[in-house]
């Protein structure tokens, strides 16, 4: 099969499609064509070689495509289902995959679209249940527009929670769309939220690791009511816990998510697509850091 590795840290231009065995699935675990495979932040991350491993790496985490071999002990889906999930084998940008996690593509979606959710949905409930959002709460989250920001955004509303999202200007308007008040973010960000909010918030989220994690805490009342998932030396520096799957998934949101994509709660997020081949200038459009939205790759 045909799969996306570098055998060299470095910019995107170290990616190869190349040609590697086919993968097959272990207990509790299905293989799929896959149809499309999402972009993260944490793929470039990987190239660049800011999270370790031996080389050559494969990349991916997330795809969407159709059953075509069982593992052991499978019986929820059948050959020829359609399925978005996770790989656990972070080589999901390929032709075929091996997917750990997954559910049934809710009928409404397309491929691209399917594979842009796992993440960004498993990733934002994570986080929200470690901060015990609930309805009353007052969650302040630092860079919202993003997939996993527009994602936590609406699954906090679902719970019930009053949200404060930063962003750029530009993107305020989607941010209220989502249910969500916006404030810009950067310096004087404790006095715009404390304008919404003057006793500050009950709990607050980074996803964009932008060096205000002692502003957070500040809102928040403590580090213990902060999580980020985008500044790890940060997150050691002020006692603030850093969310990451070690820990344990939250794949149960795998399976809600779709009754709510299919009842018209959960607006899926903009999808850009790229073809397989050119993952380099995915990678590019992933590291600029101005996406809205999500980056997905389509094989076939």
């Amino acid at each position: 099969m045909k799969a996306v590795r570098f055998s060299e840290f470095g910019g995107p231009e170290v990616l190869e499609i190349v040609d590697l065995p086919d993968p097959h699935p272990g207990p509790r675990q299905v293989r799929i064509a896959v149809r499309a495979a999402g972009v993260n932040p944490s793929d470039w991350k990987k190239r660049r070689g800011l999270m370790g491993g031996k080389l050559p790496q494969t990349i991916g985490h997330e795809a969407a495509g159709v059953v075509d071999e069982l593992g052991e002990g499978v019986a929820d889906v059948a050959v020829g289902d359609r399925v978005f999930g996770l790989s656990s084998e972070g080589a999901a940008q390929a032709e075929l995959a091996v997917l750990s996690h997954y559910a049934p593509i809710p009928p409404a979606l397309d491929f691209p679209t399917a594979a842009a959710l796992p993440s960004a949905v498993e990733t934002a409930t994570r986080a929200l249940d470690q901060l015990g959002v609930r309805s009353r709460s007052t969650l302040l989250i630092n860079g919202a527009s993003g997939s996993v920001g527009g994602a936590a955004v609406q699954l906090a509303v679902l719970r019930g929670a009053r949200v404060i999202g930063t962003a750029s200007p530009a993107n305020h308007g989607y941010l209220r769309s989502l249910g969500a008040e916006p404030v810009t973010y950067g310096e004087g960000l404790s006095e715009r939220v404390r304008a919404l909010s003057p006793d500050g918030v009950d709990v607050a989220l980074d996803l964009a690791g932008s060096g205000v994690l002692p502003e957070l805490i500040e809102l928040a009342g403590a580090p213990e009511q902060v999580v980020t998932l985008a500044d790890f030396s940060g997150a050691q520096a002020h006692g603030v816990a850093f969310s990451s799957g070690d820990a344990g998934r939250a794949v149960h949101a795998l399976f809600e998510i779709g009754d709510l994509v299919e009842s018209g709660r959960f607006s899926v997020p903009f999808v850009q697509a790229f073809p397989l081949g050119e993952v380099a200038e995915a990678q590019r459009v992933s590291e600029s850091a101005h996406v809205r939205g999500k980056l997905v790759l389509v094989v076939g």
